[in-house]
This record gives C-alpha cells, structure tokens and sequence, in this order.
C-alpha cells in the first residue's frame, strides 16, 4: 500500500502536470486600480484592442493616457457614452496656475474631443500671439477665440484666487472648441504666446462656481469604422474574459481567469494554441481521471 508521504507527492505532482493553468495568473486584468478593464482598451501587450494598446497603459495600477506631449492620468472611462475622461498635472485650475507647454492628440490616435471639451488659453500676449491675428477664414492656421462662451468663462476662471493674484486683464483669455485645433489636433503654447492652459469638461451644475468645474479633458473613441461592439468580445467579457489579441495578424482571443487563452470564451472555448492548457470542463474530466489513478494506487 503508497504510505502517506508517497501519496501526497504523487498527487501534488499530478495536480502541477494537470492544472498548470491554475497556478498562472491572467495575463490581461479586469481593473488598472479602480478603474474596470473592458474592450478595446487593455492592461498591457496582447490586450483589448491593438489600436488603443499604444496609447493606454497600465502601470503600478495607474491607468495613462499618452501623446507625443506627454502622460496624462485617466481619472475614468464612461464605457456606455464610449468617453475616456484624462487629467493633466500642469495645466491651471481654478485651484492652481501655473505655466504649461500644452495638450496634444496625436494624429493616428484612435480619439477625438468630446465636444463638451473646452479650452482656455490664459495669458496669452494680446501683441504678438497669432490667435488674435487670424483672419477668421477656412483656411486659419491658429483658432479664433470663441467670445460668446469664453468671456463667462475666461472672467469666472480669472476671479480665482490663484489667478486673480497675477492680476491679468480677461482679453489675455482665449476660449475655443477642439475642432479649432485643426487636423493635427495640436496645441502649442508657446507658439500661440500664451503661458498657460484650462480644460474642462463640464460645468457640474453650477455654471458660475468655477471650484466645481469639472476640469480635464474627454476623450470619444469608437470601436471601428461602424462602432459596433464585437459580439466574440461580448461573450468573453460575460464569462470574466478579457478580450485581447495575438499572433501576427492581431487574431481575437479570449484571455480567462485560469490564464488560458481561447478563440471564444472562458466556458467551452478552445485553446488559441496546442499547449496544455486546459477549460474548465476539460479541467473538471482531468481531475475525475487523476483522483480516479490515486485512490486505485492508494489502495495496492
């Protein structure tokens, strides 16, 4: 008859050679800190969707938002609205002046503004900086303030504290929309002459509190050309999947809890590639098999 200590490592290692998938961890996690992971964006390589990989990352559990100006934090994604809210540390707020090179997307990033983004220029030089200068026609390099919406807001932004104290005039204050920003989608400061920026996203309900204002900037993205939600992604997500990709050509897998990988979901899917890697049900057999084996030895 196997004694006890023969037994339990026969079994510990038919426990390794079947459940490898249980010892791993899932590669693409469902949450960067609070903020939950779904399809197209992804924790890392191999993750939600490859065009939004270059711009999203996740590190030390801190979601962030890249361009080619810089990493900004993403304080939250609105997955219905399909709007990916960012911060960025250095421009001013009704808190908080201070000087910054400005916001830019780059030009192939899967975004665009939301159109309740607004921004303010602030301290700009009324003489030599171009957004005054524009000709207003189609063909305008530089934006055109917007003086409908922007003197409410240039006048509210600069009766705080931290800005009132520079004692700056409110036509140094420049207010337009996204779309001004033109193809490239770039706002330089120090080409348009104005020491610093503010965005803000919404008015919170109190249109002249400028300490309420939700400031930032939102973000739309869509999922493909028709913006439709993948239906393979939509049933890996329903059984705890994380949608990802892999392979030369980018193919759909579905990354599970267990670690596997498979071409449709974490309940009956297949596995991506011929490895050991087992589902659950497969799993559930495997384990039946083993037990089976070890009371038989156990008993001889």
């Amino acid at each position: 008859m196997m004694n006890f200590k023969n037994s339990s490592t026969f079994i510990s290692c038919i426990l390794l050679i079947i459940f490898p998938s249980l010892i791993s961890s899932q590669a693409c996690q469902r949450f960067c800190g609070n903020i939950p992971m779904k399809y197209p964006f992804g924790t890392g390589p191999g993750c939600g969707d490859p065009r939004f990989q270059p711009f999203i990352t996740c590190n030390n559990q801190q979601l962030t938002f890249k361009t080619h100006t810089g990493c900004y934090p993403v304080t939250s994604i609105d997955y219905n609205s399909q709007v990916l809210y960012i911060s960025d540390p250095s421009m001013s707020t009704c808190a908080c002046t201070q000087p910054s090179k400005g916001f830019s997307l780059d030009w192939k990033a899967p975004f665009n503004f939301h159109d309740e983004t607004v921004f303010a220029l602030l301290d700009c030089s009324t003489d030599s900086s171009p957004i005054y200068q524009s000709n207003g026609g189609m063909n305008s390099t530089f934006p055109l303030c917007d003086s409908s919406q922007g003197d409410p807001v240039c006048s509210l932004l600069y009766s705080c504290e931290a800005m009132s104290r520079l004692n700056l005039p409110t036509s140094t204050c420049c207010v337009y929309t996204p779309v001004d920003l033109g193809p490239s989608f770039e706002m330089d400061l120090e080409k348009l002459h104005c020491t610093s920026y503010s965005a803000l996203y919404g008015f919170n309900g109190q249109d002249a509190n400028p300490q309420a204002w939700k400031y930032g900037v939102a973000l739309k993205y869509k999922f493909n050309f028709n913006n439709d939600y993948p239906e393979m992604c939509a049933s890996c997500e329903k059984t705890n999947g994380v949608c990802g990709y892999c392979g030369p050509y980018n193919s759909f897998i579905c990354n599970c809890p267990s670690g596997v990988n498979t071409t449709t979901d974490c309940f009956l899917g297949v596995p991506w590639n011929n490895s050991f890697r087992t589902v659950p049900w497969q799993t559930g057999l495997l384990l039946i098999n083993a037990l089976g084996w070890y009371i038989t030895l156990a008993l001889m």
